[in-house]
């Protein structure tokens, strides 16, 4: 099982037919203040598998600090693994449209992909505090 893509992205959709649609990824994040309020985003992964392993997976993504501790609740999935006639593999896609990210503090976040408890794949996500712009005129 191999993960070929892991993004977050400002907007994504799969389509039936395979055809993936990924808009916008990132793995910076500037804000003024925190925690950090974060509009609709999307995470996109696409799973490649082998014919050994079909069956029913437990899918995992979670958002975690740079301690590991999770920060969002983890959002989960059951999917079926089916290899078709003729193919000796099979992908599995999907989006996740959160309408809404909220970390509690600037630092190092990671987001984790698991496959039955397995890490498949990991990006980072660095939130950093930018500086309030000053006016013209306005000492600093």
């Amino acid at each position: 099982m191999k993960a070929e893509i892991f993004a977050l992205c400002d907007f994504a959709s799969a389509e039936p037919s395979g055809k993936m649609n990924i808009i916008g990824v990132f793995d910076h994040m500037n804000a003024l203040q925190a925690p950090i309020v974060w509009p609709l985003c999307a995470v996109a992964a696409k799973i490649r598998t082998d014919r050994f392993e079909e069956g029913t997976k437990r899918i995992q993504i979670l958002f975690v600090d740079a301690d590991g501790k999770v920060v969002m609740p983890t959002l989960e999935v059951q999917a079926q693994i089916r290899i078709g006639p003729g193919e000796s593999t099979a992908t599995l896609q999907f989006v996740v449209i959160m309408p809404q990210l909220k970390l509690p503090n600037f630092g190092e976040y990671a987001l984790d992909l698991r496959v039955d408890g397995v890490s498949l794949a990991a990006i980072p996500l660095y939130v950093r505090q930018i500086q309030t712009p000053t006016q013209p005129g306005n000492p600093q």
